[in-house]
């Protein structure tokens, strides 16, 4: 067994779960969250975009959920606990707006963000019309008195080449369901030109997902998924000046050799360490650049030369090595610390998924004693 199921999709409802989230709440209970997509079985809000959020909770430290509540026009999010509550923090659907919730109670119940007063952050245009707000579920970073997050606008809305990188950010003492407590950063379009000549020619070069961290020197990065196909493992890195007001991107030292940096990816310093840690799909055969059948365990001193950890999961369902590649996916990965453990949550495509992208469970995961494989590196 691979971990924990969560939830279990039936491929015939061409539904497929996406975007998982995971925090330990102050109450010891652990709360967890996915959101649907698919084309043509996907429930779809009023301008035809998926948009649906469900709530989960565990009280036996991941041995068992319970799916406590969903939550409509809520896509893309991450949930962080700060002050006292647990916020989810994503747009309102597939390219919609930027809105921000607050639970009071543990997740059963969520605030509503129908104002600029009550959570609607930053607003979408009507359907595909820009800005179309875009992310994942991205780390949230509090950095000396601040919170920091990565969000894209893609416009024009095309998948790749149209995302332009920006990140919001907010007093980490402000009423954070107020849009004047938060700021966004100028937005950034890749430029194909940024392309080094020695990696020839890409077919939708783009940056996606970014994950805000500091530097060992404490200044503020956005390292960022980037859409190298048909080269694999590399990230972008925009700088982020002026308390998050500002970021801007140096072709000259900008790209990254980052293990998975094809697919999404979540990057996190350990307290305690000192050590960057990030769980990755990190390619073992370039010559399948999506490839998403492996999940590893890499960690960084400096955030620029990454180490093998562990591999964490591959595919144990005796596909051929194609079809593994194919059909199965390890993807999307939101993760925290949780005392001397790890604790993961697993968008993947296993046994009966259509395709590796096409996810049909959610796993739970523990890694124990991750601390101890550090100190052999």
């Amino acid at each position: 067994m691979l971990g924990v199921e969560l939830r279990y999709q039936p491929e015939r409802t061409r539904t497929y779960l996406g975007s998982p989230s995971i925090v330990r709440l102050p109450d010891g209970a652990l709360l967890a969250s996915h959101d649907y997509f698919g084309l043509k079985g996907c429930p779809k809000n009023h301008e035809g975009e998926e948009s649906l959020t469900s709530i989960y909770r565990s009280e036996d430290d991941g041995r068992s959920w319970a799916n406590v509540t969903h939550i409509m026009n809520c896509y893309w999010s991450s949930l962080f606990v700060h002050g006292g509550g647990v916020y989810i923090l994503g747009t309102s659907q597939q390219y919609g707006s930027v809105v921000i919730r607050r639970s009071s109670d543990g997740g059963f119940t969520w605030s509503h963000p129908s104002d600029a007063a009550s959570g609607l952050l930053f607003k979408g245009g009507a359907y595909r019309d820009p800005p179309n707000y875009h992310c994942g579920p991205m780390p949230v970073l509090e950095h000396r008195g601040r919170l920091y997050r990565a969000v894209e606008d893609c416009d024009p809305c095309q998948w790749g080449r149209g995302f332009q990188a920006c990140v919001i950010s907010a007093p980490a003492d402000a009423n954070l369901l107020d849009a004047e407590s938060w700021t966004m950063s100028n937005k950034l379009p890749f430029d194909p030109k940024w392309v080094p000549a020695a990696w020839g020619a890409l077919e939708n070069p783009g940056w996606l997902e970014g994950n805000v961290v500091a530097t060992p020197e404490g200044e503020l990065c956005n390292i960022l998924r980037f859409n190298s196909k048909p080269l694999v493992d590399r990230a972008a890195v925009v700088r982020i000046f002026e308390a998050g007001a500002r970021i801007s991107f140096d072709p000259a030292g900008g790209f990254l050799d980052f293990p998975g940096g094809m697919t999404k990816f979540t990057i996190r310093r350990d307290p305690q360490s000192g050590w960057y840690l990030a769980l990755v799909n990190d390619n073992t055969d370039p010559a399948w650049p999506s490839q998403r059948n492996v999940l590893s365990l890499y960690a960084s001193r400096d955030l620029t030369g990454w180490r093998h950890v562990k591999t964490l999961l591959k595919d144990d369902s005796g596909l051929s090595y194609e079809d593994s590649i194919r059909l199965t996916g390890f993807q999307y990965v939101d993760w925290q610390f949780d005392g001397d453990d790890l604790i993961y949550l697993v968008r993947t495509a296993h046994r009966g998924a259509v395709r590796y992208h096409d996810s049909n469970r959610i796993l739970y995961c523990v890694l124990k004693g991750f601390r101890g494989l550090l100190e052999a590196l």
